[in-house]
C-alpha cells in the first residue's frame, strides 16, 4: 500500500486512542524505528520525544533486547500459567523482589498497566476480606491521578479533570482528597497532609488502601510533588490501618530519578504495580507486587487463592525480554543517562518561563515539562511537530516530552530547540531559536 491508502484505510477501519471516528485527526505511518528515531512511510525522520508513553527507555530496536525475543520465541513465545510455571516468570520475579522497595516479595504477573491496577484493588479488597474486615471496600486517592482505563481503574481517577467523567453513574464510588501541592522541593507545610488525615480518620472503616502516583502525576497533569509528603501520606496509611497502593507504572525504572519514585522518600509501600518501561517498550507486560503477609492472608481467606489470572500471565517472551531490559538498565548506569538528561532538560527548556505563553516550566529525572497558557490543538500542532521533525504529543496544556534514556546532548537539543519553535510558530511568536 501507498502511504495515502495505508492512511486511507485507517481513517475508515481503526479506532485510535482517544480519537473520535467521526472526523479521525491525522494518523503519520511509521515504518520502522532505530535508537531514538521514527522513520514515517515518506521517509522523512523524528526524534522520539515521548518513548512510546513512558516504555522505550532503551530506544528501539535495540540488538539485546531483540535477541533475547528471538531466542525466546525459539523455545516457546507462550505457555499457559496455571500449574506451569517458567524461568523467564520466575528470574524476573525474584530480580523485581531484590529492586524494589524493602517487602515486597510476592510477584503477580499481568498483561497491561491497567490490569496491574485492578489487581491491585482486587488485592487490597481480598486483604480485608480475608481479615474479617469486609466493610473496608473503598478507596482513597489524590485528585488529578490517573491509573488507567479499564473500569477500576478509571474509578480511582480523577472524576472532575480527569478523562473519565462520562462514567462517574457507574463507577464504584472512593474518596478523594486534593492533590499534594506542587513542587519537587517544596518543604511540608504544617496542614498539607490535614485534608488527607481527616479523611482517614473519618472513613478508616470503610477505606482499604490509599493508592496514588508517587512523586510524579502523570496524565493527570504532569504535576511533581514532594517526597515530604509522600513519606507523610505512608505514615498516616500505617497510623490509620490503610494499605498504600504505590502506582509506579509511569515512574517505575528509573523515569523520575531514582530507580523507583518511592525511593525518593524511602517509602516501603503494602502494594506496587509496575508496567511501561518493564520491558523496555518492545511489548504489553505488567506486575502487580504485595508482601507476605498480604498473601498469606489472602490465601488463608475464604477464596483460599487470590480470584484472578489473566490469560497471558507471565507471557514467556515478555518476561524474557524483561529480564533483557533489565540488564540493559543495570550494564548501561541508567542514573547517570537520566541524570545527563535532567541537566539537559533544564537547560535548554528552562528558558521557555520567560515567554509570554507559557505558565510554568517543570523538570524531574527524565521529564521535561512546559505548561502553556491554553489548551492547544493537537491535530494542528502535532503537524507543526512533526514538519519539525521531532514526535511530541501534548494534552491540554501540557506539551511534555520523556525521552529514551539513550539519547545523545546533540539529539537532545534538536528536539527541545523544535520544541520551542513548534511553540513560537503555534502561538504567534517570533523567536530566534537555532
Amino acid at each position: 500500500m501507498t502511504p495515502a491508502q495505508l492512511i486511507a484505510l485507517d481513517q475508515q477501519h481503526v479506532w485510535h486512542p482517544y480519537a473520535s471516528m467521526d472526523s479521525p485527526p491525522p494518523a503519520y505511518p511509521v515504518v520502522s524505528a532505530h535508537g531514538v528515531r521514527l522513520t514515517l512511510a515518506d521517509g522523512q525522520e523524528l526524534i522520539d520525544g515521548m518513548a512510546s508513553w513512558w516504555c522505550a527507555v532503551h530506544g528501539y530496536n535495540h540488538p539485546y533486547l531483540n535477541a533475547a525475543m528471538h531466542q525466546q520465541i525459539s523455545d516457546m513465545s507462550h505457555v499457559m500459567f496455571g500449574g506451569i510455571t517458567h524461568a523467564p516468570a520466575v528470574t524476573l520475579a525474584k530480580r523485581l523482589v531484590d529492586l524494589t522497595p524493602k517487602g515486597l516479595d510476592k510477584v503477580f504477573f499481568a498483561d497491561s498497566g491497567s490490569v496491574a491496577v485492578e489487581v491491585a484493588i482486587k488485592m487490597a479488597l481480598q486483604y480485608w476480606h480475608s481479615q474479617h474486615q469486609a466493610k473496608k471496600n473503598r478507596m482513597l486517592t489524590i485528585r488529578n491521578g490517573y491509573h488507567g482505563d479499564t473500569f477500576g481503574a478509571m474509578a480511582v481517577c480523577d472524576p472532575v479533570n480527569g478523562m473519565h467523567s462520562l462514567f462517574a453513574s457507574v463507577l464504584p464510588q472512593h474518596h478523594f482528597v486534593d492533590a499534594p501541592p506542587m513542587g519537587f522541593d517544596r518543604p511540608l507545610e504544617t496542614d498539607d497532609l490535614t485534608e488527607l488525615e481527616d479523611k482517614m480518620r473519618q472513613y478508616q472503616h470503610e477505606i482499604a488502601a490509599l493508592i496514588l502516583e508517587p512523586i510524579v502525576q502523570g496524565a493527570g497533569g504532569m504535576r511533581f510533588y514532594s517526597p515530604q509528603w509522600l513519606r507523610g501520606a505512608a505514615k498516616l496509611c500505617k497510623q490509620y490501618n490503610i494499605l498504600l497502593i504505590a502506582d509506579e507504572i509511569a515512574t517505575g525504572f528509573g523515569r523520575s530519578g531514582a530507580l523507583f519514585a518511592c525511593d525518593h522518600a524511602q517509602v516501603q509501600p503494602d502494594i506496587m504495580c509496575l508496567g511501561k518501561a518493564i520491558t523496555g517498550g518492545t511489548m504489553s507486560f505488567a506486575a502487580t507486587l504485595t508482601t507476605h503477609e498480604i498473601a498469606t492472608s489472602i490465601s488463608r481467606g475464604e477464596a483460599s487463592c487470590f480470584m484472578h489470572g489473566p490469560t497471558f500471565m507471565a507471557n514467556p517472551l515478555a518476561c524474557a525480554v524483561a529480564n533483557a531490559s533489565l540488564d540493559l538498565l543495570e550494564q548501561s548506569d541508567w542514573k547517570n543517562q537520566v541524570d545527563g538528561i535532567n541537566k539537559g532538560l533544564h537547560q535548554l527548556l528552562r528558558p521557555a518561563i520567560d515567554l509570554p505563553y507559557v505558565e510554568d516550566v517543570r523538570v524531574l529525572g527524565a521529564i521535561g515539562v512546559i505548561q502553556v497558557t491554553q489548551t492547544v490543538d493537537l491535530g494542528i500542532i502535532q503537524k507543526m511537530f512533526v514538519e519539525d521533525g521531532v514526535w511530541v504529543r501534548p494534552f491540554g496544556k501540557l506539551v511534555y516530552v520523556m525521552p529514551p534514556y539513550v539519547m545523545s546532548p546533540e539529539d537532545l537539543a534538536l528536539l527541545c530547540k523544535g520544541i520551542l519553535r513548534v511553540l513560537a510558530r503555534y502561538f504567534g511568536q517570533h523567536h530566534a531559536i537555532n
